[in-house]
């Protein structure tokens, strides 16, 4: 077989856990359980078609509380680099968003896009729009070099900050019950956070809080378009795609800065980025990255990394595991809502099945078996 299934029994405790509604400004969430967002190139043209409705909706429809999309690239040159990655702008791809909310909204789910830049991450020539530099804060790669962009003018930032607020506004409008802005994994707003990526030596440089400038940013542009109520999710992360050992703050302290300055702008929930949920991320605590952005800031959090399984799949033989040690974390506080991927790849029904007490783990499957899935 492709890919295989291994049960586990599921406490009536831990059910009833993951079962609670939560709370974030006016969106209520059903369950705990929500679809981590993961990149998919099903979109030609970039505009999300019924198989996209119907892919989002069938998770719903199975028990996920929230669904977080795929990064959807917003409106400016150089966001993105493939052309069947969904957009979250024009009119023909904003009408197949709109369809893609109704469905799920239809099935009882909850839905927000993620909003994406990929920054310097972007090569050369490639789709959709071929002639856009690649461009970030001191136009650097993840590596340090310089990769045939360019650092970004006042100019470039007021209109990407732009981008990110009419792709909220937008998303508001057509009927999604929040957004989530990509601060994480080496793109463009992670990027700006990172001493590595940004050497800049004006007002979006420098140490960690003027780092954050640019994030704030656009938080606070967003905030200006929606509604009070309306959630505005962060994504960040310590790791970046190529460079699982980077760290944006060694200490809490260092990540309070980090955060602080974001919480202030307007944030709702910060979703925190790891390999492994149960890891913890500073010396002298057992709180996870998640638990340690609640502490710091006050605000919700998501926690993600390896749920249902015993390793980062990218790090060696990873195995099923039971729910229980996640559940107790979640049960004590330490964050809100738990995102899950390859899982809900494996199996759309997934999460009935945990809510109904039958399974909660999954054995890794094969790149062939994920794409017979869609």
């Amino acid at each position: 077989m492709p890919y295989a299934l291994k049960e586990f029994t599921v406490s009536s405790a831990a059910a009833r856990v993951l079962s609670r509604p939560f709370s974030l400004g006016r969106l209520t969430v059903p369950n705990r359980i929500a679809m981590s967002p993961m990149t998919r190139s099903f979109s030609p043209g970039g505009v999300p078609g019924e198989n996209v409705a119907a892919y989002y909706a069938r998770r719903a429809a199975a028990g996920v509380g929230l669904i977080i999309t795929e990064g959807t690239y917003v409106d400016h040159p150089s966001a993105g680099q493939d052309a069947g990655v969904p957009r979250f702008h024009g009119e023909e791809q904003l009408a197949g968003w709109r369809r893609v909310a109704g469905a799920v909204h239809a099935a009882g789910g909850r839905i927000v896009p993620q909003l994406w830049h990929i920054g310097m991450v972007r090569e050369q020539g490639q789709p959709p729009i071929a002639d856009a530099p690649p461009m970030g804060p001191s136009g650097l790669t993840l590596t340090g070099t310089e990769g045939g962009g360019r650092a970004m003018t006042r100019a470039d930032i007021d209109d990407v900050i732009g981008a990110f607020a009419q792709a909220a506004s937008d998303a508001e409008r057509i009927g999604f019950d929040g957004v989530e802005i990509h601060g994480a994994h080496g793109y463009l707003i992670d990027q700006f956070l990172w001493s590595y990526t940004n050497r800049r030596t004006d007002m979006y440089g420098g140490h960690a809080v003027e780092r954050t400038r640019f994030a704030a940013e656009v938080v606070e542009a967003i905030r200006e378009r929606v509604s009070t109520d309306f959630p505005v999710i962060f994504r960040f992360s310590q790791w970046k795609a190529g460079d699982y050992d980077a760290r944006l703050a060694e200490t809490a302290d260092e990540l309070q800065a980090v955060l602080a300055p974001l919480a202030d702008a307007g944030v709702s929930a910060f979703h925190a980025s790891t390999r492994r949920y149960w890891e913890p991320e500073f010396d002298g605590s057992d709180l996870n990255l998640a638990g340690w952005a609640k502490k710091l800031t006050g605000k919700a959090a998501i926690t993600v990394g390896s749920v249902g399984l015993n390793a980062d799949v990218l790090h060696g033989n990873a195995a099923p595991a039971g729910l229980e040690p996640l559940v107790e974390r979640l049960e004590r506080d330490e964050f809100d809502l738990v995102a899950v991927g390859r899982a809900l790849l494996a199996d759309p029904e997934w999460a009935r099945k945990v809510l109904d007490g039958q399974v909660d783990g999954f054995l890794a499957f094969t790149r062939e078996a994920e794409e017979t899935l869609f």
